[in-house]
């Protein structure tokens, strides 16, 4: 059984780490269970408060993932088009990754900000400055949730085969 966690705990772990640029999975909380799983075999040995600590890591990351992006898009301007825009583009351009899941985000909140400046008719010179503007800010609260998935679950899945290797 020991080896069937450890087995399941690692595909976690990997799922995890791609579940931090594909934004179908939850990458962070798949990290933390396949920690889990090394923790209820012979094989790991964490204590209760690194447990817990990076269970709470974990949580924070993951709401500021939902945050990020939008607070990104607000401060450059952006209304809740460009950030709608912004996850259409990413669910569109996993079908052109790599490249694809970091312009798509740009590209959709661009595309709908210009949407709804054209839908609330405001004509004005400064439409597409404004929308660029919106879309660059969602494109850094993007990368910067990314960036914080990325850490903490590279982190985890280090924590994870040193406890493994340790025990062996």
């Amino acid at each position: 059984m020991d080896i069937f966690l450890v087995i399941i705990g690692f595909i976690c772990i990997l799922i995890g780490i791609i579940g931090c640029i594909v934004p179908v999975l939850p990458g962070p909380p798949l990290s933390y269970v396949g920690l889990l799983l090394l923790q209820f075999s012979k094989y790991g040995n964490f204590t209760t408060a690194t447990m817990i600590i990076l269970a709470l890591a974990v949580i924070i990351i993951t709401i500021l993932d939902y945050v990020v992006p939008s607070w990104g898009t607000k401060k450059a301007g952006g209304t809740k088009w460009g950030v709608r825009g912004s996850a259409i583009g990413l669910i569109i351009g996993l079908f052109f990754a790599p490249a694809g899941i970091f312009i798509g985000p740009f590209v959709g909140a661009f595309l709908g900000e210009i949407l709804y400046r054209q839908y609330q008719n405001k004509k004005s010179k400064d439409n597409f400055s404004k929308s660029l503007k919106a879309a660059f800010g969602s494109f850094l609260g993007l990368i910067f949730g990314i960036a914080l998935k990325i850490a903490i679950s590279c982190f985890i899945a280090f924590l994870y085969i040193k406890e493994f290797i340790i025990n062996l």
